[in-house]
C-alpha cells in the first residue's frame, strides 16, 4: 500500500504517490506467471478502455515522496512487527524440530558465545525441544573462550545456559589454539602480538571442529549460529568454521531482525523471568566475534567498525536479494531512509541513542564495501550452505532458494555503476 485517500470522507481527494516502475518491471522479468495469466485470459490488457489527456507537468524535481522503511526485515508497525516475529520465530523452531525428528538425533550441540546469534539460536533450540516434549536437557551448549574472549559475554553465555536449563560445558581453546600457531609457525606462538586472519580463523576452526567431535561422540547434530547479514558479507570462516554446521537454523535472519526477534521472545512471554533478564542483558552488548585481545585502551574488537553498520548492510542485502536494484538506486533509496534521524518511522522500542543518520559520502563507502564483499569475495561460501529454514519474504542467501549465483563471479560492473551514477562527494 503506497497510498489511499481519507475513508467516508465526502471532499473530493487527489491520491498521489511514487510509483517505482523498474521495481515493476524487475518483478515481472522475474515472475513469468503475469504473462501467463494474460495469455490464459486471452490478454485482457489489449482491451483496456483508454481515456485521452494532455500530460503537461512542468518537469520541477519534487523530491521522492514515498516513505522508505530504514529496517526493510523489520516492520515500523507494531502488530506487523509483532505478526512477522511470531511467523519467523516458529517458521525456525519447526524447522529445527523437523530436522531433529528426521535424523532421530539424541543430542543438539551448539556453540554458546554470550553474543546475539548463539543466544537466538538456543533459545529457538529451546523452544523446539519443548514442543517435542524432550527435556532441555538434551541441548548440550559450549562456552569455548579463546585469547580475546571477555569475561563478561562469557559470563552471559554461562547466565543463560543455566536460565534455559541446557547442559553447559566448557572447553578452553587457547592451549590447542597456541601449539597449532606453533605448529604452522605463526609468530604469536612466540610471544609476538600479530593478530592477523590466520590468528582469528585457527580459533574460529576450532571451535567448530571440537562442536562437530563432540556431535559425534553425543550421538547429535551441530547447530549453526551465523546469521544471513554475516553471510552476505563473507563474515564467517569457511568450511570448518563457524560457515558450517549441520543445521544453519539463523541463516535466513538478518541480524537488524534477530535483535528484534530475541525482544519479541521476552515481550511475549516465551520464557521466564530469569532467561529475559539475561536476554536483555545480551542485548546491550557491542557486537564482536572477540578474537583479537582488546587494545591498549581496553577497546574490544567491533565488527561494526571493521565492515560497516549491519543497518546499512541489511538494508543493501535486502534490496539486492529481494529487488535485484542497481547499486545507485539502491544508494538513492538508502539516503532517503537514512539521511534525517528525526523523520520518518522507527520499528517499535528503537532506543532514541540508536538512532542513527548517514550522509551521501557515508553511504557511498559502506555500499562499495558491501558490492565488493557480496558479489566478489563471499559467494563461494554461500554455495556450500549446510541447510537452513528461509524465515523471510525480504529474501534468503541459499543456494537451494533466493539467491544462485557463481562462485568465480566479480563485482566489476556493481562498482563501475555505482561510481558512474553517483554524484561527487
Amino acid at each position: 500500500m503506497l497510498a489511499e485517500s481519507g475513508r467516508f470522507d465526502l471532499a473530493t481527494e487527489i491520491v498521489i504517490a511514487d510509483i517505482d516502475v523498474q521495481r515493476l518491471r524487475l518483478e515481472r522479468m522475474r515472475t513469468g506467471t503475469f504473462n501467463d495469466c494474460a495469455a490464459a485470459r486471452g490478454h485482457p490488457e489489449t482491451r483496456f478502455r483508454r481515456v485521452p489527456f494532455s500530460h503537461t507537468p512542468d518537469f520541477a524535481d519534487r523530491g521522492l515522496m514515498r516513505d522508505i522503511p530504514r529496517f526493510p526485515f523489520v516492520p515500523n508497525t507494531p502488530s506487523k512487527l509483532d505478526e512477522d516475529c511470531y511467523e519467523a520465530f516458529n517458521i525456525q523452531v519447526e524447522g529445527l524440530r523437523k530436522r531433529l525428528t528426521t535424523t532421530g538425533s539424541k543430542h543438539l550441540v551448539v556453540g554458546v558465545s554470550g553474543g546475539l546469534d548463539s543466544t537466538h539460536a538456543l533459545i529457538v533450540a529451546a523452544k523446539a525441544f519443548d514442543r517435542m516434549g524432550r527435556p532441555r536437557s538434551d541441548i548440550f551448549g559450549f562456552t569455548m573462550p579463546g585469547f580475546a574472549t571477555g569475561e563478561a559475554t562469557r559470563k552471559q553465555a554461562w547466565a543463560l545456559m543455566k536460565a534455559l536449563g541446557v547442559t553447559g560445558e566448557e572447553i578452553d581453546i587457547r592451549p590447542a589454539a597456541t601449539q597449532m600457531l606453533r605448529d604452522i609457525g605463526h609468530p604469536f606462538a612466540e610471544g609476538h602480538p600479530e593478530y592477523d586472519v590466520t590468528f582469528e580463523n585457527v580459533q574460529a576452526g576450532l571451535r567448530t571442529d571440537y562442536l562437530f567431535r563432540l556431535a559425534n561422540q553425543r550421538q547429535g547434530i551441530v547447530l549453526g549460529t551465523g546469521d544471513l547479514s554475516e553471510l552476505a558479507l563473507g563474515w564467517c570462516t569457511y568450511g570448518v568454521g563457524d560457515h558450517m554446521s549441520h543445521y544453519g537454523v539463523n541463516a535466513g535472519v538478518p541480524k537488524t531482525l534477530i535483535q528484534y526477534l530475541i525482544r519479541w521472545a521476552t515481550r511475549t512471554n516465551q520464557f521466564d523471568a530469569d532467561t529475559d533478564a539475561v536476554l536483555e542483558a545480551i542485548l546491550a552488548t557491542e557486537i564482536s566475534p572477540e578474537l583479537i585481545p582488546a587494545d591498549a585502551s581496553g577497546a574490544m574488537q567491533s565488527t561494526q567498525d571493521r565492515i560497516g553498520p549491519y543497518e546499512l548492510h541489511d538494508f543493501f542485502a535486502h534490496n539486492v536479494l529481494r529487488h535485484g536494484l542497481p547499486p545507485s538506486k539502491i544508494a538513492f533509496l538508502a539516503w532517503h531512509a537514512w539521511r534525517d534521524a528525526s523523520a520518518g518511522r522507527w520499528p517499535m522500542g528503537f532506543p532514541e541513542d540508536g538512532r542513527n543518520a548517514y550522509d551521501l559520502a557515508t553511504i557511498a563507502k559502506w555500499l562499495e564495501a558491501f558490492v565488493w564483499r557480496f558479489f566478489q569475495i563471499s559467494q563461494f561460501k554461500r554455495s556450500a550452505l549446510p541447510n537452513a529454514p528461509k524465515v523471510s519474504a525480504g529474501g534468503a542467501v541459499s543456494p537451494r532458494g533466493d539467491w544462485r549465483a557463481p562462485s568465480d563471479g566479480t563485482a566489476t560492473v556493481w562498482l563501475a555503476e555505482l561510481k558512474a551514477k553517483l554524484p561527487p562527494v
